[in-house]
């Protein structure tokens, strides 16, 4: 009697793929597209804090179809004078033309470009940069989008991602951060805090959490605290 053995059992092998939430989706966008925004701003004048929170809500966090597809992070339409690619897609109106760019970074510099070159945008480059709420609401004004809460959904977005920080000259940012590059290393030891180490030092526990990027203001024995300077 010949033994028929059964066939092994073929382990299964599973890849784990992590699904991003809307806030992970939302700053790993800024941390994209931040220094783009401020390029722009430099440029003509637009807050990055108002670009960005365009492009986060425009672009579906850059994860919409004219995003992915067509690097158009701003929807703007094809209109007479684009003949570069397209891209088709319903919005106000069935199958309506977006413009296609090489990059994101095109999309930007169109986006600008966009807001400078059209006489109905003009009055807003007179607004401050750091008044992003007139910006906001001027844009609705304008006639920008028709959503009556896209004001309100912008300045919520500025507000709950701290945008505005992008809208500061990039030149005292530099100054700033230059002047943090000598800095002290603490070594956490038993009955250390961020606010004793903060005491120790003279420094404030905001610089001391946003230089390591500790997260939910946890330290751990034996961690090297990395300590800047005072400016």
């Amino acid at each position: 009697m010949v033994e028929v053995k059964k066939p092994e059992k073929q382990k299964q092998e599973y890849t784990s793929i992590k699904v991003l939430t809307n806030k992970e989706k939302i700053n790993l966008y800024i941390e994209q597209y931040a220094a783009i925004a401020q390029n722009e701003m430099e440029s003509y004048g637009i807050p990055a804090s108002i670009t960005l929170a365009q492009g986060i809500l425009e672009s579906g966090m850059g994860y919409g179809r004219l995003a992915v597809e067509g690097n158009n992070h701003f929807g703007i339409k094809c209109h007479k004078a684009w003949d570069g690619e397209r891209i088709y897609h319903d919005d106000d109106e069935k199958g309506e033309c977006f413009r296609v760019y090489n990059n994101p970074e095109n999309s930007f510099r169109d986006h600008s470009l966009f807001l400078k070159n059209r006489s109905r945008y003009a009055f807003l480059f007179d607004i401050k940069t750091a008044h992003y709420k007139a910006w906001a609401k001027g844009l609705k004004k304008a006639g920008y989008a028709t959503d009556p809460e896209y004001p309100n959904k912008l300045i919520s977005l500025i507000e709950r991602f701290d945008l505005t920080q992008y809208d500061k000259d990039q030149r005292m940012a530099k100054k700033s951060k230059n002047s943090d590059k000598k800095k002290i290393i603490h070594k956490v030891k038993k009955g250390d805090t961020l606010y004793s180490v903060s005491k120790q030092y003279n420094v404030t526990v905001e610089r001391i959490i946003k230089l390591n990027e500790i997260q939910d203001q946890t330290i751990y024995l034996g961690q090297s605290l990395k300590i800047p300077t005072k400016p």
